[in-house]
């Protein structure tokens, strides 16, 4: 008799199945695609017979025809603009714009959202080049130091082998 690979709660861990020999991925089920092929051979007849529907005001057939005809729009272009963001001080100003553009109907909470996410990337962003920054000027004395350079302008009253690492 085989081993069990189940958990303590009976079931599979991820990735491993009961019967690993099973119904190989990407296969597709017989009836679905019998389906596909009756229905491919008289796909222009259906589809004259609904738009027919829909011009005599069967309102699922118009439904039908219109959600093909115009798709269901996921994402769209925003003609709003958060107020400039130039440092961090000026991400409260962003965010109170976003969050009164929600307010006022002008975008969607999940559109809203994602502004703010996107605001939130650029703080991050401004912190990481300013942190880097002050890294740099905080090595360059160091960098001279270590280049044979005897003095140190940025560290007075420190000799030059206190400096050293």
């Amino acid at each position: 008799m085989a081993t069990s690979t189940k958990t303590n709660k009976g079931r599979f861990p991820k990735g491993a199945s009961g019967n690993p020999s099973g119904r190989p991925v990407g296969s597709r089920n017989q009836s679905t695609m019998l389906a596909e092929q009756l229905l491919a051979d008289d796909a222009g007849t259906l589809t004259g017979k609904v738009i027919e529907l829909a011009k005599q005001g069967n309102l699922v057939a118009l439904r039908l025809c219109i959600e093909r005809l115009i798709p269901v729009r996921k994402e769209r272009f925003l003609s709003f603009e958060p107020a400039p963001v130039k440092s961090a001080a000026d991400l409260p100003a962003a965010f109170q714009s976003i969050f009164a553009a929600v307010a006022e109907g002008r975008i969607t909470p999940g559109e809203g959202q994602v502004l703010a996410e996107i605001l939130r990337s650029q703080a991050q962003t401004t912190d990481l080049v300013e942190i880097e920054r002050r890294f740099q000027a905080l090595e360059a004395p160091h960098a001279e130091v270590q280049a044979g350079n005897t003095e140190v302008p940025s560290t007075p009253g420190k000799s030059c082998e206190e400096l050293k690492p």
